[in-house]
């Protein structure tokens, strides 16, 4: 099959669609996306993207050069603090864990360096040609077509149907209406629901800028836990996670649209229990307010292989945030089956033996990482979280083995 000839579908324009898009467009394949959306969508905190996987992807893409212009190494810095007494475990902010002396830009984004969820969906879009994502297509469902069951058509909430492709790629999110054909298997509660705080610019608050510092401040305890994020347009997200019921949310009394009220009543309610400066970080992100259940699907799910679609990202392997790995190993999956359809290309295989051998490499390195979450889970959220945090990072920046 040559590249002019193949038709490919990418449903969901997210980071990990967008990544493998803009690796197929470097490579003169045709795609098309398909969006729900009617433009593109920046919901989400920022990202640390790892050097061997979401960098590297990018790198595979070539944007590089754009990565660097909007990547955050100095926001690759953490605050580790006990939930229930304030004491400070762990402050790179102060030094802790830092080597001293000027780094070149290759050199500091050796690390993690953050990037905003935005400008990551912005280069990565922005490399693509005009018109290759169609907005406002909510897809319904999937189905093989009578004539070829390699072969497969979309159907979209609007009533339109797309038909014959070679190959659909589902990025579609934790909810993915792709995997839905495959398998049976969604999503589970994790246990954990966090409120979202946002304060809009951080800046204008001292004492808070102080406190969080440049990059992460984190505070765990038995059941509950706070993460706070900078982000590159000055505001801060703020996490507050509590190990709850999945009714939580609808179920605990708080009219979530009350805005300050309801801010006031969770943080006494759910959180009284904090130290003071934590409860005066939350009541200080007060500008937006967005409660929501976490979920995640089983560790080692896996689908019996299907020619002509596969998965990529949350859809193949939603996890929770608690060991900061999603979108990378949504990238990696990117990098992969992109080589692999670019290996059946050039002639090496074909296009079924290549989907195969991408879900024979995704599904242990997902399982590795969603073992990995679980386990971030587990640890921060049980008595002495923070404390267990802050010694794990002691152990690397004395260059110990950290499992």
């Amino acid at each position: 099959m040559s590249p002019s000839n193949i038709k490919i579908a990418l449903i969901g324009a997210g980071p990990t669609s967008l990544t493998l898009a803009a690796i197929l467009h470097r490579h003169n394949i045709p795609f098309t996306i398909f969006e729900a959306a009617t433009e593109l969508r920046h919901q989400g905190g920022t990202l640390d993207l790892h050097p061997q996987t979401g960098q590297q992807a990018l790198r595979e893409a070539g944007l590089w050069d754009e990565f660097v212009k909007y990547a955050r190494p100095e926001s690759d810095c953490m605050k580790v603090v006990e939930l229930e007494s304030g004491e400070v475990l762990w402050d790179e902010n102060a030094g802790d864990g830092k080597h001293q002396g000027e780094k070149s830009v290759e050199e500091s984004l050796e690390g993690r360096p953050e990037i905003d969820r935005k400008w990551l969906i912005e280069i990565t879009y922005g490399a693509l040609l005009e018109g290759c994502v169609k907005w406002g297509k909510k897809l319904s469902h999937v189905t093989a077509r009578p004539d070829d069951d390699k072969k497969h058509d979309l159907h979209f909430a609007d009533g339109s149907t797309e038909e014959a492709f070679d190959l659909i790629v589902g990025g579609d999110g934790a909810w993915s209406k792709v995997r839905s054909y495959l398998t049976d298997v969604t999503p589970q509660y994790s246990g954990i629901s966090a409120i979202e705080l946002w304060n809009d610019d951080v800046r204008s608050e001292p004492w808070l800028l102080d406190y969080v510092g440049a990059g992460s401040c984190f505070a765990f305890a038995e059941g509950s836990g706070v993460i706070s994020q900078r982000q590159g347009d000055g505001s801060l997200r703020t996490y507050a996670c509590l190990r709850v019921p999945e009714k939580f949310i609808s179920g605990c009394g708080i009219d979530w649209s009350d805005g300050d009220a309801a801010l006031e009543q969770f943080v006494e309610g759910h959180f009284g229990h904090a130290s003071s400066d934590l409860k005066r970080m939350l009541r200080l992100s007060k500008d937006k307010l967005v409660p929501r259940a976490l979920y995640e699907l089983p560790i080692g799910f896996s689908y019996t292989h299907r020619a002509g679609v596969t998965l990529i990202g949350d859809a193949a392997h939603v996890m929770t945030p608690f060991a900061g790995v999603g979108v990378n190993v949504g990238m990696t999956d990117a990098l992969v089956l992109a080589k692999e359809i670019i290996a059946s290309l050039e002639g090496q295989k074909t296009l079924d033996h290549a989907i195969v051998a991408y879900e024979e490499e995704l599904w242990p390195r997902a399982r590795k990482f969603m073992e990995k979450t679980a386990k971030g889970k587990e640890q921060h959220f049980r008595a002495g979280g923070s404390r267990e945090m802050a010694d794990m990072l002691r152990a690397f920046h004395a260059g110990q083995d950290v499992k």
